[in-house]
């Protein structure tokens, strides 16, 4: 069971209808699913998560379909997409999320944000003179967690 919509919740989900109906989609029952279940993900999600999940829930949302939805949410601007080095891609909401950079242990894969200091405005600038549209940016730092250096 759902726990109960926030008053963000329902903005992002108007935001989320608002750009399927741009793009000529349906909101769907399994979109609708997808949407939910990611609304319900805390923190960074990879979307094999959002799949393995949904299964336990037995959510009936194919991994096809879950992958299609994440591409959507991102065009919607629901979630932001990082790699952190991988193949694969992790996801976090917008909404309740200030602006920050991610530093991960190369060894356990510790996550840790650390609050943006402003330094990528100086290349808005830049890429402005440009004439460069950002869409987005990504400061990645990759070293060695406190408890990992312990153990070594």
């Amino acid at each position: 069971m759902r726990k109960k919509a926030t008053h963000q919740h329902l903005a992002e989900h108007t935001k989320y209808r608002q750009y399927l109906l741009k793009k000529g989609l349906k909101l769907s029952r399994a979109r609708e699913t997808v949407f939910w279940e990611v609304m319900e993900a805390h923190g960074h999600f990879a979307a094999e998560e959002l799949v393995k999940q949904c299964a336990i829930r037995n959510r009936g949302v194919s991994r096809a379909t879950i992958y299609r939805s994440l591409k959507e949410l991102f065009g919607a601007a629901v979630i932001r997409e990082t790699a952190f080095g991988e193949k694969h891609h992790h996801f976090e909401h917008v909404y309740d999320e200030k602006l920050h950079h991610h530093a991960r242990c190369i060894h356990c894969y510790k996550i840790i944000e650390v609050p943006c200091l402003q330094e990528y405005k100086k290349y808005l600038e830049l890429l402005k003179k440009e004439h460069f549209q950002v869409l987005g940016h990504e400061l990645h730092f990759y070293g060695t967690c406190q408890n990992c250096l312990e153990i070594k």
